[in-house]
């Protein structure tokens, strides 16, 4: 019996991957060679590799377990190919942030790596503060009073906590922060995704926009009122 592998992947919001279709709970068998990037069903051990293949702002997040043969990526992330896959349950962003600072937490003393790109920061803590100049960035954090900041390009952040700050200042990233009383701030070119709340604190609403520079401003503060950015004064 093969050992049980356990990782995450990302699908499009119907629970698609490359075409094909998955459900929570069930089983995927692939016939035939494995290939990392070409053929079997892929995941990654680290749940924020995902976010090299899949937009933080518009795609669901599930754990899976491999049972058959696997195929890995050399010195690069932490991709897994496999010919038998087994769908876990979804991850809401905030579950998903927990999973990529426990993941980091249970990690951290392999070998360092002291290439400022490529960085990976994840925080649960309330009060934190995660700050990243490297390319490809990935920033988390789910605990309240937050504050994250990248200038980095390609750099991805998300917040799930309350009051959380983000702000982003490299090229062609993406930045979502759905906690209550969020704010968010960009370059032109960045994507942004916030949450409205009502007074029970139950999500209403939740947006996305590229800031254009025009409709939405660059280096401005947002906030999602009445389903719409406004700045923050």
């Amino acid at each position: 019996m093969s050992k049980i592998i356990k990782g995450y992947k990302a699908f499009n919001k119907d629970m698609t991957c490359n075409g094909f279709k998955y459900e929570v709970g069930k089983e995927y068998k692939h016939d035939g060679e494995l290939e990392i990037c070409s053929s079997g069903f892929h995941f990654c051990k680290n749940p924020l590799d995902v976010l090299n293949y899949y937009d933080l702002t518009n795609c669901e997040f599930a754990e899976v377990e491999a049972l058959g043969k696997i195929v890995s990526k050399k010195d690069e992330d932490s991709k897994i190919a496999t010919d038998h896959i087994k769908i876990g349950a979804k991850l809401d962003l905030p579950a998903f942030i927990k999973a990529s600072f426990d993941f980091l937490w249970e990690n951290c003393n392999k070998k360092d790596k002291s290439d400022k790109d490529l960085v990976k920061l994840a925080s649960s803590g309330n009060d934190s503060k995660l700050a990243s100049s490297g390319n490809d960035s990935k920033l988390a954090s789910s605990g309240n009073d937050s504050k994250l900041a990248s200038s980095g390009n390609n750099s991805k952040l998300a917040s799930s906590g309350y009051n959380s700050q983000l702000e982003i200042n490299g090229d062609y990233s993406v930045g979502a922060n759905i906690g209550i009383n969020s704010k968010i701030k960009g370059k032109k070119g960045t994507w942004i995704t916030l949450a409205e709340y009502d007074d029970n604190f139950k999500p209403i609403f939740v947006l996305s926009a590229q800031i254009d520079g025009k409709k939405i401003k660059a280096d401005t503060w947002y906030e999602l009122k009445n389903k719409k950015f406004k700045e923050v004064k």
